[in-house]
């Protein structure tokens, strides 16, 4: 493993430079920089925000755009100017995308030319990229840089991470350099990260999980990195087939979608295309449906599987299941990482016995300072130096820790508590359902009616598939209602918006 040397994100990457300068560290569609071109534009950026644009240290800067070199290199500028970088979701737009901006206090918002007409009057919007006058432009422009002037304190903000807000408003999450340093070298460790893989990032880069979890440690590790613009299943399978790629991190949904794709149906024979090259296989971000999971490594015997879990405020990963552990236990997020304390405890804080449900509590330098500008909330998530993370847990003798249900998602039926992920997981083994999500309603004899919202196919029936759920599920978990729909709402990240769902079928219209 090569460690990380810097406790700042910048450092890492400087680091890497001094290591290897001549090795491409990034490819973007026609561009590659090598850690030397890299590290030299990051310290131009740093130089063109604090100089040219006249940001003062600790000034927060959104970065609103697509995936490219761009946003990549808006972040370490930030970070090497002693900025505060806020990644926003590219798919926001009106209120909740005024929210993030103000709830920051942004100076400046770096946008995408197709995305800059969406943000709100009142905020100072420059183009990222694709334009004259654009930060990427700016860096061509100015030839010799000085060195710009930081502090070089990891324990200064970083960025600010904004929850996914899947049951409320989304929160700031102020992430130090120090925490997210740690959280790199727990993520190298965990996942088997070294220079020589050939890593494509294909999720959104505002995400905590592509940004900090992978592109960010291989960096740190100095391997070759290639960002594209979304998880395309062509794309991706061109790039293995060429030999540029042999790992990708994706949620459920995008795996679930690969192995639908008929190229890669066909992996086991190699009738249509030869993705022999593909060694790691990264999953996380939601929960993935072990019968999904059962077919994937039946596809794909060769091909190791790492389960990722965690959250934004833990920087964001906090257990890791590898490939070796997977056999009897699929349904598992794993152990903690280097960097992580973990314990499932009730709703006192008082620990409880291994196989007894409760709700999982970090401790760890990876950890949030807190929320910004969000003191109760801050106090209500932290208890005597634990994290409360609001997921449902239980852990095993060995260490090992399921994940139940996020807390907020368990279902009230007849007074007898059901976590939604094991009807789900029923549901998921009928060739009827394409997709499941299943939620609690409102309901006058159940007080919360266990409800599954599925996207369907073959022709199956409501009738059919509560037929099939009362067999495999006690009666009290057994859905009372199927709800066909085309798609399920989620999240960029894929997490499906239960909220949404709720909401919905709580008050049709």
């Amino acid at each position: 493993m090569t460690p990380v040397r810097k406790n700042t994100v910048d450092g890492l990457l400087h680091d890497s430079a001094r290591r290897v300068p001549d090795r491409i560290a990034v490819r973007y569609r026609e561009r590659t920089w090598t850690y030397a071109e890299l590290d030299a534009a990051v310290s131009t950026g740093a130089v063109v925000l604090r100089g040219r644009y006249g940001l003062a240290e600790g000034d927060r800067v959104a970065t609103f755009g697509h995936n490219s070199d761009a946003y990549l290199l808006a972040f370490l500028a930030c970070a090497r100017a002693g900025l505060t970088h806020v990644p926003v979701n590219q798919n926001l737009t009106g209120e909740d995308l005024a929210y993030i901006l103000e709830n920051s206090g942004s100076t400046l918002v770096l946008a995408d030319p197709d995305l800059a007409g969406r943000v709100p009057e009142g905020f100072a919007v420059r183009p990222l990229r694709d334009a004259p006058d654009s930060f990427l432009a700016d860096l061509a422009d100015l030839a010799e840089p000085a060195e710009p002037s930081r502090s070089g304190d990891p324990s200064r903000l970083a960025q600010l991470l904004y929850t996914s807000g899947t049951t409320a408003l989304p929160k700031g999450a102020m992430m130090t350099h120090e925490a997210l340093c740690h959280e790199y070298e727990s993520a190298i460790t965990a996942l088997d990260l070294a220079e020589g893989d050939l890593p494509v990032h294909s999720l959104p880069l505002y995400h905590s999980a592509q940004m900090h979890v992978f592109l960010l440690p291989y960096l740190a590790v100095g391997a070759r990195n290639t960002i594209v613009d979304a998880p395309v299943a062509e794309e991706i399978f061109d790039l293995v087939e060429a030999g540029e790629a042999d790992s990708l991190f994706a949620p459920p949904t995008v795996w679930i979608g690969l192995a639908n794709h008929p190229d890669f149906a066909a992996f086991a024979d190699f009738a249509v295309r030869d993705l022999s090259a593909l060694r790691k296989a990264y999953y996380g971000a939601s929960i993935m449906p072990v019968p999904v999971l059962e077919r994937l490594r039946a596809r794909l015997p060769g091909l190791g599987f790492y389960n990722c879990f965690g959250q934004s405020e833990i920087g964001p990963l906090a257990t890791v299941l590898r490939p070796e552990e997977h056999e009897g236990r699929m349904d598992s997020c794993g152990r903690p990482v280097h960097h992580v304390e973990a314990r499932v405890v009730d709703e006192d804080g008082a620990e409880v016995p291994d196989g007894t449900a409760g709700e999982v509590v970090y401790r760890s330098p990876q950890l949030c300072l807190g929320y910004w500008n969000d003191a109760e909330a801050t106090k209500k998530a932290f208890r005597d130096g634990w994290f409360r993370s609001g997921d449902l847990a239980v852990r095993d003798p060995e260490g090992y820790f399921t994940v139940v249900d996020r807390v907020k998602d368990v279902i009230n039926s007849g007074g007898v508590l059901v976590a939604s992920r094991q009807v789900e997981d029923v549901l998921y083994t009928h060739p009827g359902v394409a997709e499941a999500a299943v939620v609690g309603l409102p309901d006058e004899r159940w007080i919360e009616a266990v409800t599954a919202v599925v996207v369907p196919r073959d022709g199956v029936t409501e009738a059919e598939l509560l037929a099939y759920a009362r067999e495999k599920l006690a009666h009290f978990k057994a859905p009372k209602r199927i709800l066909f729909v085309d798609a399920l709402p989620r999240n960029a990240s894929g997490k499906i918006l239960k909220r949404t769902l709720r909401d919905r079928f709580s008050n049709p219209s």
